[in-house]
């Protein structure tokens, strides 16, 4: 196998201290009741601080927009009593030396009518599409887009003052700013469409926004995805110039870390390099970049042709290990691993027996 050391070796951006390299995976839990964090929410996220992961990225959380949720008891990132579950949960993460960030997240289209807050609103969307060609949803007007632009700064602000170590943004996997990022579902003929470089506006004005309602080196990570939900095969850049045009203006409006989301890092982005998203990322922008995708496991975490979430086996890491080694990205994302391995990176370092991802069991896990 190949050496740990790298995995386990500090990482410091800004006001950023990591102990390792390994970052927890957003992952989406309905496990918030009344879309608040209770007390099992605390230890979920407590537990994995305590196993070693470097830095905790929650799951999913409603910025506080009409139309952000789109499932049910997922958690909030507004109102007073979310926001003091938040407050529980940064603060036993970082009694038990962790660091974390919360996710912050809008649905768009992917929302359907009788979802809270507000049962009779619509999803939101940049085109009203929520699949390409099918138009199903609300058309957002330019003043629904400062409100949710609004929306996400005030989230990131919260964020900052109940201790959080940065902020990830959301724009992945078909979800609002996703679908601004797509020609699949974004046909506006206004500012906020055209070509792929005039599709990230949305998301600049965001990042701006999040920067101006936060510290000038408080850490704002934004994930990003050539993946759909509505579509795997789906891709926003096909080239690596495309992808290089892209990602300038993210990063130009204050992104500190990419999060390069794929289905199985050891895939390769474009022809005739070894590179995946994380490393093209990286060598493009020059920002640290965090590779995602079935990291442990013998499977991608969604059957290509169930498109239903799956199980997995523990797996080798000496791919991930030669790419994280030879600087290839900077730090590495685990998921369902640490479903069912909550002290995954002690298992690892001590050279323990990890446990498969087992769907069947997922309801007595915490």
């Amino acid at each position: 196998m190949n050496s740990l050391d790298t995995l386990f070796s500090p990482f410091k951006l800004g006001p950023l201290a990591l102990a390792n390299r390994i970052v927890m995976a957003p992952m989406t839990r309905q496990f918030s009741p009344g879309n608040v964090p209770n007390d099992l929410v605390v230890e979920y996220y407590k537990r994995r601080a305590e196993g070693g992961v470097g830095l905790i990225i929650t799951e999913g959380t409603c910025i506080g927009h009409k139309a952000a949720n789109g499932y049910e008891n997922v958690p909030y990132f507004y109102g007073e009593q979310a926001l003091a579950g938040w407050k529980k949960v940064v603060d036993a993460v970082h009694a038990a030396g962790g660091k974390i960030m919360p996710q912050l997240w809008h649905v768009g289209a992917v929302r359907k009518e009788g979802m809270e807050p507000d049962p009779s609103v619509p999803g939101f969307g940049p085109s009203g599409l929520v699949a390409p060609g099918k138009k199903k949803c609300h058309e957002m007007t330019l003043a629904d887009i400062q409100e949710v632009i609004a929306a996400y700064a005030q989230a990131a602000k919260d964020a900052m003052d109940l201790g959080f170590d940065g902020v990830e943004i959301h724009g992945a996997h078909g979800y609002l700013i996703d679908q601004f990022f797509w020609a699949g579902l974004n046909e506006r003929t206004d500012e906020y469409g055209g070509d792929l470089v005039a599709r990230t506006r949305f998301a600049v004005e965001i990042i701006k926004a999040v920067r101006a309602a936060t510290a000038p080196d408080f850490p704002i990570v934004l994930r990003f995805s050539q993946w759909k939900m509505q579509d795997y095969t789906a891709r926003l850049a096909e080239t690596p110039e495309a992808l290089a045009a892209f990602l300038a203006p993210l990063s130009d409006a204050g992104v500190d870390i990419f999060h390069c989301s794929t289905r199985r890092f050891w895939e390769t982005e474009f022809e005739g390099s070894d590179l995946n998203l994380a490393g093209w990322t990286r060598k493009l922008t020059g920002k640290p970049a965090i590779t995602v995708g079935s990291v442990g496991l013998d499977k991608a975490f969604v059957d290509d042709e169930k498109k239903g979430f799956s199980g997995g086996q523990p797996a080798s890491l000496d791919k991930l290990l030669e790419k994280l080694n030879s600087n290839e990205f900077d730090l590495v994302a685990v998921g369902r691993a640490l479903i069912s391995n909550p002290d995954w990176p002690l298992r690892l370092k001590e050279g323990q027996t990890m446990a498969a991802y087992d769907l069947e069991q997922l309801k007595q896990l915490v």
